[in-house]
């Protein structure tokens, strides 16, 4: 299952991990140099929700991030499923 907020359409990204060595000039050293870049994935923080909708008298299950749950919780359950196409 891919991890994909069915509200904001939050997914992985991928990025970069930077190593570096070396002793800063600021303490005495020569600098920080780069010896090795790895791939690295940022995950969004998805929770599996059971939200209440008052307007159809029932719970939907859904697979939101934090931010969505934050926006169901200021706009209202129904609106912010609906415009995401869940009901």
């Amino acid at each position: 299952m891919a991890r994909i907020c069915s509200i904001t359409g939050k997914r992985n990204i991928s990025g970069r991990r930077i190593h570096r060595s070396g002793l800063a000039k600021k303490k005495g050293g020569v600098g920080r140099h780069v010896t090795k870049v790895n791939k690295r994935i940022f995950q969004p923080n998805l929770q599996n929700k059971r939200v209440w909708v008052p307007e159809l008298d029932k719970f939907v299950r859904v697979r939101v991030s934090a931010k969505a749950i934050k926006t169901i919780s200021k706009n209202g359950a129904y609106v912010t499923l609906k415009k995401a196409g869940l009901i």
